[in-house]
């Protein structure tokens, strides 16, 4: 039976020797410097240089390393581990995408199927330096999968990890659903989404500043999955709940013309009409916005969860995110299912989100150090998890030690950045969640890797055509 890893009481620990620290914050705060850093109780307790060692630390050498707050990825599909490089998806736009990869298959995912591809995608955050990851999930159907909520958090127990559930869903009917016309599936009833939501609340919900579980209320997409009258109903149901909103919104073009056909609106002003704005809500992707909506978003406090490869390798267009950072939009950053994306790194991610817009709008559009406080303490902030996603004393002990001593390493002036400029490969060597070590010289602790890769190869033969 695996031991709990977040019902471990944390050790004090000592790290030191680092070449450079980045706190996740902003200004001349993102940088701490060559400092070590001293953890109690899970929490970041001081941050100096020449730190001396106390009785009963554990001292950790970060010699030729750089010290990173752990990722805050918040915006994921984890099930979608097992659907990579699907060919009939890899030249399709998100419509065909959807009808040829992942909704033709989810009458496939038997609970160990989920299971694998789940152990799978936190193991790949996981060895990027990530320790929170907020999976939007949506494999429900009618009278099936309210118990993979239960997997989810389940394998976020065993791997240490920090989990967000956002519990996704479509109620719509199946005709008007473009996703689920592609199944034998029928979707489930409001009822049922609400009572899953109530029972995962109540079984897992820490409302704490760093907290290990939350659940989030997250149907799949506010203009498919549900009728337009339940949508006020579903944000009185969350705040009444005290439960933040997430779904995926102006991914593309259609989504836009989709609004202004139907509704005679603007994505951002139909979610607005349903009570679906405000410091509570965030969205995935907002490719397709107009500088107006920006403006509301803006003005509400209203997040993004931007996943800039997703988007490319969808050919959906590059969200305008500069924009909307300075429009004060809370920014952070998803790597969205890697059944369209084909990585599960944030580093990867950081280091495309930091390129992208600079090739857009020139080299003043992204700095290193803003990217990071996108990917940590942006992704806590629209997380509602203050607690975490920086560096300082107080916070939670979540950081990554990256191996800088490489040789593609060796000409950096500034250190520091190495792992956002220069991208994957960027070798993990330890991962720490409220101080608890989840990656111990570059592999996830207690992880039979070998089973994994059979469980998987396994599965994908149920998967394949």
């Amino acid at each position: 039976m695996t031991t709990p890893t977040h019902s471990i009481a944390s050790g004090d620990l000592l790290i030191r020797n680092a070449a450079a620290v980045m706190t996740g914050r902003t200004g001349a705060a993102a940088r701490a410097g060559a400092v070590d850093l001293r953890v109690r109780d899970g929490r970041v307790a001081e941050m100096a240089a020449g730190l001396a060692p106390q009785p009963g630390e554990t001292v950790i050498d970060a010699t030729g390393c750089v010290v990173y707050p752990g990722w805050v990825n918040t915006h994921h599909h984890l099930f979608q581990n097992l659907l990579k490089a699907v060919p009939a998806g890899m030249n399709a736009d998100l419509q065909q995408w959807l009808a040829s990869v992942p909704y033709p298959r989810l009458d496939r995912f038997t609970p160990e199927i989920f299971r694998t591809a789940v152990r799978l995608g936190m193991a790949e955050l996981l060895l990027s330096g990530t320790t929170t990851c907020a999976d939007h999930h949506y494999l429900y159907h009618h009278g099936h999968g309210a118990e993979t909520g239960d997997v989810l958090f389940d394998v976020a127990e065993e791997f240490g990890m920090r989990l967000v559930l956002c519990r996704g869903g479509a109620v719509q009917s199946k005709s008007d659903h473009p996703g689920m016309r592609a199944t034998a599936l029928v979707p489930e009833t409001f009822d049922e989404m609400l009572g899953d939501i109530e029972r995962l609340k109540a079984r897992y919900h820490d409302a704490s500043a760093d907290a290990l579980r939350r659940v989030v209320v997250a149907p799949t997409t506010p203009t498919f999955s549900m009728p337009p009258a339940l949508l006020r109903e579903v944000a009185g149901f969350a705040r009444g709940m005290q439960l933040r909103l997430h779904t995926h919104l102006s991914e593309t073009d259609n989504y836009v013309r989709f609004c202004a056909e139907k509704y005679r609106c603007t994505p951002v002003q139909f979610v607005a009409d349903h009570d679906w704005l405000g410091p509570d809500v965030w969205f995935a992707h907002l490719v397709t916005v107009t500088p107006d909506e920006i403006r509301m978003l803006g003005q509400t406090g209203t997040g993004v969860a931007h996943c800039p490869v997703s988007n490319a390798r969808l050919g959906s267009g590059i969200a305008p995110v500069r924009a909307m950072a300075n429009a004060g939009v809370p920014v952070s950053i998803g790597v969205d299912g890697v059944a369209s994306n084909e990585s599960g790194s944030m580093v990867h991610e950081a280091n495309f989100a930091w390129l992208i817009h600079r090739a857009l709008g020139g080299a003043d559009q992204t700095r290193v150090e803003e990217v990071i406080h996108w990917g940590t303490a942006g992704g806590a902030q629209v997380l509602g998890l203050p607690g975490v996603g920086t560096l300082a004393p107080g916070q939670s002990a979540d950081l990554a030690i990256y191996d800088v001593s490489g040789l593609r390493f060796a000409g950096f002036h500034d250190i520091a950045t190495a792992p956002v400029a220069a991208g994957e490969p960027t070798p993990v060597r330890d991962v720490f969640v409220r101080g608890r070590h989840v990656v111990r010289d570059g592999a996830v602790v207690g992880l039979d890797i070998e089973r994994l890769r059979r469980d998987a190869q396994t599965a994908l033969e149920t998967l394949r055509p």
